[in-house]
């Protein structure tokens, strides 16, 4: 599978959220989609993302964004992760993996030695017609939220 690029098609999905209910990306076409994909709920790197991209909400709501984080957690889990945190994005949970998969963020990582799979940190900003407009890969946390409100305030 050829890895995904700017101007390519996002992979549509439809996916259990908190709160109940899924969102399916094709029914949020005509508007800016930001789509973040984490390894975990409640880790450090993921939490302070979660917490910098909901700070930023209703700048995102005003420049006419969605702003929806995906990892592999249930969709309860997700729900005691925004109740802990306050947190205000969306969440999907991808439990059998198949969008990150689609996404080609199911790789090979390395930590103190030891190689495990895991979900790379990866934003993909998708225009109103559902096209890849920018892709973060291997993101760093500090500062990557306001980096992506700047390109959205760009579109």
């Amino acid at each position: 599978m050829a890895e995904l690029n700017v101007g390519d098609l996002a992979p549509d999905f439809e996916l259990p959220r908190d709160g109940g209910g899924t969102i399916r990306l094709s029914d949020l076409r005509g508007r800016l989609v930001v789509l973040y994909f984490y390894p975990q709920d409640n880790t450090t790197s993921c939490t302070a993302e979660a917490i910098a991209f909901s700070h930023l909400m209703p700048e995102f709501e005003a420049a006419g964004a969605a702003v929806i984080g995906l990892s592999p957690d249930s969709a309860g889990k997700h729900d005691e992760f925004k109740a802990r945190h306050g947190l205000s994005v969306a969440l999907v949970a991808d439990e059998e993996r198949r969008v990150i998969e689609a996404y080609q963020l199911w790789v090979e990582k390395q930590m103190f030695g030891r190689r495990y799979m895991g979900v790379e940190r990866a934003t993909f900003l998708i225009d109103r017609n559902g096209r890849i407009a920018r892709i973060w890969r291997k993101v760093r946390v500090k500062g990557h939220a306001e980096a992506v409100l700047e390109a959205v305030r760009s579109l």
